[in-house]
């Protein structure tokens, strides 16, 4: 039995429109709500590199450019956040990983939605396995791939 999907209003950017075309908003919408534990109103945001570095430099104190930043605003009742992507940076880690373009961000929506809802690997191990067993589950649920078994 499938769980119920919780109601998302989404807002899509493409700052970077290179990927345009691998961003469909279903399926970014159907990637962000198997990953919302509760209703969400979610902004995602396609950037270049120099904004991508821009706003982690700003927000993180980390002067480069990063695959997904997460400004989470309330995780209840409604999960509100900002979810922004860097387009040069999936695009070169999906192809390091020798993974299509679209499953990478697919991948990072449902990462980023989860940081968006208090979950986090920076810190403590087990959350980090907790959360990489969760994000198995949602892009298995999606009928993606693993995004942890590359390579093992």
């Amino acid at each position: 039995m499938s769980k119920a999907l919780h109601p998302l209003t989404l807002s899509l950017q493409c700052a970077d429109g290179r990927h345009r075309s691998l961003l469909p908003r279903h399926k970014v919408t159907r990637a962000i709500r198997h990953a919302l534990e509760a209703p969400g109103e979610i902004t995602v945001r396609i950037v270049d590199e120099v904004e991508g570095q821009a706003l982690n430099s700003e927000f993180r104190g980390k002067d480069y450019p990063t695959n997904v930043l997460t400004f989470s605003y309330s995780h209840e009742p409604v999960v509100m956040a900002d979810l922004v992507l860097c387009a040069p940076i999936v695009e070169a880690e999906a192809k390091q990983m020798r993974i299509s373009v679209a499953d990478h961000y697919m991948h990072l929506l449902v990462h980023g939605t989860l940081h968006a809802q208090g979950w986090d690997h920076e810190d403590d191990e087990a959350e980090a396995e907790a959360m990489e067993a969760r994000e198995t589950e949602i892009m298995l649920g999606l009928g993606l791939k693993d995004p942890y078994k590359r390579g093992r």
